[in-house]
């Protein structure tokens, strides 16, 4: 790859030398250089940095000039180039019901909150209970489970959106349909742990998805079924906290831990949260909030597995029960109930002591059923 100050001289000189070409190269019967040139008469380097220096708005748009645009656009060389002219867009996206409780949809808003639009409907049917992994500039919704006419159907199904072409496609299916379970990302690959299965029973079974062959393939399983947890990934290990095990009474504090070097699990023991109601990575930190004390946020400090308290105030919403968010590396609180006047509630662990609390006018239109964040 060129380097960034290279690449501006060359695209200025390019720009220059063929400017008088350009408004007529879309005329032309197919050149050579159109059928292997992302823009013909450039370098491949310079065209991909032109594409990558535009806003994310405009991606959609560009990614249905032509094939080649699009496969670019899709590619993760396209985020490294990205990443290097300090293009990359934060954007929140919010999958929220209608106060009524009559509908849902999946909206974004950047990280001002000026500006916002909603998402293609996301493919099959309703579903409560899935998983969600944001990887590489896209949202990944995994199982779940749907009710028609009173009979709960368990699902394996895959489904990709892509924040910079604005679509959903179908990925490969998991080996087992599950809803209620534990998921992440650890060192570009995909996992999914626990939650029940299709005949409603606790599941032990682990799988990992490898994006790059679209493929799912099981994992060593959990030492015990485990449903209601969720996961993280902290110095390329994967975490599994909270919820239920079928072989214990009451919630787990035990924490599994997944090494995909040995491929083993290990345990940690009276270390855990039990019924998490939200759970975020704030930089090197997990937060979470816990059923039994919805106005206290736990942070726990991987590095020595500490856990410390952080008590919510009740400026700007009352409510009980909120749903977290990830902007600019602090922590949002989505109050779960309409309350009028009610603000955002924003938490910055790198604030001076006593000024750590804020609001903030990030707010979905409705009522916030789930939320991630995507830089892309």
């Amino acid at each position: 790859m060129t380097n960034l100050g290279g690449v501006r001289k060359r695209v200025a000189k390019n720009v220059n030398q063929h400017s008088s070409k350009v408004p007529n190269w879309l005329d032309r019967k197919a050149p050579h250089d159109s059928v292997y040139s992302i823009f013909p008469g450039l370098p491949d380097d310079i065209a991909k940095f032109c594409l990558a220096l535009l806003p994310l708005k405009y991606l959609p748009i560009m990614g249905n000039v032509c094939k080649r645009w699009r496969s670019f656009i899709q590619s993760k060389e396209f985020m490294t180039v990205r990443k290097e002219t300090g293009m990359l867009e934060e954007w929140l996206y919010f999958l929220t019901t209608d106060f009524d409780g009559k509908g849902s949809h999946w909206e974004a808003m950047n990280s001002l909150g000026r500006n916002s639009w909603i998402l293609p409907s996301m493919p099959g049917p309703v579903k409560a209970g899935f998983g969600t992994v944001v990887f590489d500039g896209k949202l990944l919704i995994m199982g779940g489970i749907s009710v028609d006419g009173g009979i709960q159907s368990p699902s394996a199904d895959v489904y990709q959106y892509d924040a910079r072409l604005n679509r959903w496609c179908s990925l490969a299916k998991m080996n087992v349909a599950r809803y209620d379970f534990a998921c992440t990302e650890v060192k570009g690959m995909i996992y999914a742990i626990g939650g029940y299965g299709s005949d409603g029973e606790s599941l032990s079974d682990a799988e990992v998805y490898d994006p790059e062959r679209n493929s799912w393939s099981r994992i060593e399983s959990l030492r015990r079924p485990r449903y209601g947890c969720f996961a993280c990934s902290f110095g390329g290990k994967l975490y599994v906290m909270g919820g239920r095990s079928s072989f214990t009474i009451g919630n787990s504090k035990i924490v599994d831990v997944y090494s995909p070097e040995r491929h083993a699990w290990c345990e940690i023991k009276n270390r855990g949260c039990v019924m998490v109601t939200a759970h975020a990575v704030l930089g090197k930190q997990l937060v979470c909030m816990e059923w039994k004390s919805q106005r206290m946020l736990s942070i726990f400090n991987p590095a020595d597995q500490s856990w410390r308290k952080v008590p919510v105030p009740l400026a700007g919403s009352s409510a009980v029960g909120f749903r977290f968010g990830i902007a600019d590396g602090k922590l949002l609180l989505f109050a779960l109930e309409d309350q009028p006047g009610y603000q955002t509630l924003l938490y910055d662990p790198d604030a001076p002591p006593g000024s750590e609390w804020d609001t903030s006018p990030l707010k979905p239109s409705g009522l916030c059923l789930c939320t991630v964040t995507i830089k892309a």
